[in-house]
């Protein structure tokens, strides 16, 4: 029997996963956090642009929002989770002929350094 609810929960995660744009933000926020305007400076894209796809990545769980002062800092919600999830979409691609990799970042968080992870916002290159 069809849970649709269930399907639904699937449908709105792999939706979010499913724009180059959203991946990209993906990356970028795999090396620290980063507010919208780190963003809009690193990728290029329009200010509205970048807000309406963190606001996808945050309805379904794959990216949070911290406020300090007037500024608000996005991060990945769950990179371990994620990145085993992108590792076994890259098998998956693997198998089907398809070699892709993403940064190495958003594929291994562990690789980010505990002195990048204890600088905290404001001092990631933005990847």
């Amino acid at each position: 029997m069809l849970d649709g609810g269930a399907a639904a929960a699937y449908a709105d995660l792999f939706h979010a996963l499913s724009d180059p744009t959203r991946l990209a933000i993906l990356q970028h926020l795999s090396t620290g956090p980063h507010r919208v305007c780190d963003l809009v400076d690193h990728l290029g894209f329009a200010q509205s642009t970048v807000s309406k796809h963190l606001a996808c990545l945050r309805g379904c769980g794959l990216a949070t929002v911290r406020a300090e002062g007037r500024a608000s800092w996005f991060s990945l919600a769950q990179p371990v989770l994620l990145a085993d999830l992108l590792r076994g979409a890259q098998a998956m691609l693997a198998a089907t002929g398809e070699q892709a990799t993403l940064c190495a970042h958003l594929m291994h968080p562990a690789s980010v350094s505990p002195a990048q992870a204890a600088a905290g916002p404001g001092t990631t290159d933005g990847g």
